[in-house]
């Protein structure tokens, strides 16, 4: 089996910087526009599962399940502290909000469209992202290869 052709190959990586770069502006502007950590993951995760089948047969022994399932526990797991951290207000305290600093510019009236006035948001929105990217990642790796090992056991 050869895999995919030349044209799968070339578009996949053709495609695989702007889509991991639209992915990252959309979780990075989930404060301010309609998008945010699970669409920008899903869209992140598009452009992986384009690359896993565009190139399974060269990066089969590369991926591995137990660095996807990793990756996801850790985005629940920051994600979780960042709702912690908050707790001496309320749980889920935006506590970085107005404070100064990298996520903190305070606002007066209409926010008019900066990146650093979203406080934990857009740390919460990264640590979803990472978890939705993981997660459906790890889906695509299991059932492609999966499947790949039905064949391969029908054979023999």
């Amino acid at each position: 089996m050869n895999g995919m052709s030349k044209i799968v190959k070339v578009t996949a990586c053709i495609l695989i910087i702007p889509g991991i770069v639209f992915g990252l502006y959309i979780i990075m502007h989930g404060h301010l526009t309609p998008g945010g950590g699970f669409q920008g993951g899903a869209v992140i995760a598009t452009i992986s599962a384009l690359f896993i089948i565009a190139y399974a047969d060269e990066i089969r022994g590369v991926l591995d399940k137990d660095i996807l399932s990793l990756m996801e526990s850790m985005a629940l797991i920051a994600f979780i502290s960042l709702a912690f951290l908050g707790l001496s207000t309320t749980f889920f305290h935006n506590f970085l909000v107005n404070g100064g600093g990298l996520f903190g510019n305070p606002v007066s009236g209409i926010n008019p469209g900066d990146l650093n006035t979203g406080g934990v948001i857009p740390l919460m929105n990264l640590a979803v992202g990472l978890e939705v990217y993981s997660a459906l990642s790890l889906i695509v790796v299991v059932m492609y290869f999966g499947s790949k090992q039905e064949v391969l056991e029908d054979v023999n």
